[in-house]
């Protein structure tokens, strides 16, 4: 079984909408997605009210979820790291213990923008809009995704 972690700050914005959009474009049974935030505040809350409601608006449900912090253990848990941002990035590869662990993690937008490093910008400050905007970038990318891992 192929094993994906979307990694963001606190685990209640985007990379909850990055597993709930991945899990609906791939075959559960055979692909684990789950994610984690770099940061601790939020451990075992639910995501954003605001993430919630968008993937319901796209029949995605993440109300299920609960946020954890990203640990050294992900590197061996995991076979596939996705970070939302450059910040994120950092924090991950400084976790990193060898080159095995670091050619795991990989910014979510190069899927589409290779090698652009380009952020998914954080939506928990930027409105309702900003939720809509973020699940649409990442639903993009969400779809290379699940055609590299079939």
């Amino acid at each position: 079984m192929k094993r994906v972690l979307m990694v963001c700050l606190g685990n209640i914005c985007r990379s909850p909408l990055a597993e709930g959009i991945l899990k609906s474009k791939i075959d559960t049974n055979k692909i684990l997605v789950e994610s984690a935030g770099t940061g601790g505040w939020h451990v075992g809350e639910l995501p954003d009210q605001r993430s919630i409601e968008v993937a319901q608006d796209h029949q995605i449900d993440i109300s299920y979820q609960r946020c954890r912090k990203f640990t050294y253990a992900d590197f061996k848990d995991y076979d596939f790291i996705y970070v939302m941002d450059k910040s994120n990035l950092a924090d991950v590869l400084s976790l990193a213990q060898n080159e095995q662990d670091r050619q795991k993690v990989q910014m979510i937008l190069n899927e589409i923008y290779s090698g652009q490093n380009i952020d998914v910008p954080d939506p928990y400050y930027g409105g309702d809009k900003g939720f809509e905007n973020v699940f649409q970038m990442l639903d993009e990318a969400c779809e290379v995704i699940s055609n590299k891992l079939k």
